[in-house]
């Protein structure tokens, strides 16, 4: 599903210009990548940044990756749609949501969790909603 929203455009060129460019032409990541909506993910005030070919902070000393890296590493796990993937370390969430597009399950663990007691595997599942088009569901 492509997203009808004011960075569709954006992400469109995002997926052409800095990822197929690169030779990634898995056809499920390429939909997946133009599907997740990466701005989303980032601060507000980096929102109009989210499609540029480059990482962003996104607070306590973690930046989200590039979205090429995003697609690279998607791509390199050569997923035909019943995998259960496990990410370790999940940070801003983005390519937990690319992967969630991808596989029949997908899993993670928070990357501080080695340092709490009370650690716990988290399922996360993609929904589809009105007006908010993307929710993490733990």
């Amino acid at each position: 599903m492509r997203w009808q929203d004011e960075y569709a455009a954006e992400r469109a060129r995002m997926v052409e210009e800095q990822i197929r460019a690169r030779h990634i032409e898995d056809p499920l990541v390429l939909a997946a990548m133009l599907a997740v909506p990466r701005h989303r993910f980032v601060p507000p005030e980096l929102r109009v940044r989210a499609y540029e070919d480059r990482p962003l902070p996104i607070g306590a000393g973690q930046t989200i990756s590039q979205p090429y890296i995003v697609a690279l590493m998607t791509a390199l796990l050569h997923l035909s749609g019943g995998e259960v993937v496990l990410e370790v370390g999940t940070g801003s969430g983005y390519q937990a949501a690319v992967l969630a597009r991808l596989c029949s399950e997908k899993m993670g663990l928070p990357e501080d969790a080695w340092r709490r007691d009370d650690a716990k595997l988290y399922r996360f599942t993609a929904t589809i909603v009105g007006p908010e088009p993307f929710v993490m569901q733990a």
